[in-house]
């Protein structure tokens, strides 16, 4: 995808704040943090929306979940607790169709969310 924006940063046109990569994954700070902590954490292949997953691409929730564990136990936070948020499409305010997980800690959450 020439003209997504996620896909720009992995192919390094872009360069994020990046606190975790592998082959799979890109983990960076997001731009407009909504907590003390907020990363996102997305895939090398290009998925626009949890509606397109597949058979060839169902595995990069798990590979995301990991990196989200890896990302919350470097910033300190996992033992204290965090959110993990999946957006689905423009009502649950998906912006960037790329899918991409949030991490978010360092202050209490409250529930409910939205």
């Amino acid at each position: 995808m020439t003209d997504c924006l996620f896909c720009k940063m992995v192919n390094g046109e872009i360069k994020p704040d990046v606190v975790y990569e592998d082959d799979t994954v890109l983990a960076f700070r997001d731009v407009n943090p909504q907590a003390p902590t907020h990363v996102l954490v997305i895939p090398k292949q290009h998925v626009s929306t949890i509606n397109d997953l597949d058979e060839d691409s169902a595995h990069l929730p798990g590979r995301m979940m990991l990196a989200a564990k890896q990302v919350a136990h470097e910033a300190g936070i996992a033992e204290r607790g965090y959110r993990t948020v999946m957006n689905c499409n423009p009502e649950a305010g998906q912006s960037v169709y790329h899918i991409h997980l949030h991490v978010l800690g360092g202050r209490p959450m409250h529930w409910p969310p939205g």
